[in-house]
């Protein structure tokens, strides 16, 4: 007599999040627009529902850089296409790299690199701010154009220095037509390959948005 075993179920792909909160103490470039919240209408008797206003620079937080943040004929965060933030992506990891990320960095992981990659510099992201984080050389986002790659990720507000006046590294962006994620949160995330999934909001004429960042276990 044959027995009939119960169907197994698929273990739900693990999700890391890697957003930080955004809160009025997000660290900041010096001269932004800090995350600010008021309430417009509150529960009460004559009232049905909370609602809220926020005021803050579309660069607070884990957010995506449109063209337009670095280049004056570049497209606005709304036009920008999706399919670059959601796939495949690498996670490589440079901890104690300083002050910039290198090509020297990221050869150790570069045998079929997938479309995307976040490199994670920090032990633990910075929850204030910090002028002295690492960035990315020119030169590094050159050879990963060079080998397919279309979108860059950081755990640090920027992909060139805090006193950049040239903005070297956004340039090779605008140059390779990549997209790039900043103010990301590794600090838990092994390296390895997963799915990205970190859509910007159609925010008309911005320079920027903020993305709900995540990263999902591959089957």
């Amino acid at each position: 007599m044959s027995r009939s075993t119960a169907p197994s179920h698929a273990q739900t792909p693990r999700l890391w999040d890697i957003s930080p909160t955004v809160a009025p103490d997000s660290p900041i470039f010096p001269g932004d627009e800090p995350y600010s919240l008021r309430w417009t209408a509150q529960l009460s008797p004559g009232c049905p529902v909370n609602l809220s206003a926020l005021t803050m620079s579309p660069h607070v937080g884990a957010h995506a850089d449109a063209p337009l943040h670095y280049a004056n004929d570049g497209r606005a965060i709304a036009d920008v296409p999706l399919d670059t933030y959601l796939g495949r992506c690498r996670v490589i990891h440079a901890l104690g790299a300083a002050p910039l990320i290198t090509v020297e960095h990221l050869h150790h992981a570069e045998h079929e690199l997938p479309p995307r990659v976040l490199v994670r510099v920090c032990q633990r992201a910075d929850t204030t701010w910090n002028p002295a984080f690492t960035a990315y050389a020119p030169e590094a986002i050159e050879w990963l154009a060079a080998r397919g790659v279309k979108l860059i990720g950081i755990d640090t507000p920027s992909v060139d220095p805090a006193d950049s006046k040239v903005l070297d590294s956004h340039q090779q962006l605008r140059r390779h037509d990549l997209r790039v994620l900043e103010n990301l949160v590794l600090d838990d995330v092994p390296a390895g390959d997963y799915e990205l999934i970190a859509l910007p909001l159609k925010l008309q004429g911005a320079c920027a948005s903020p993305v709900r960042a995540i990263l999902r276990e591959l089957p």
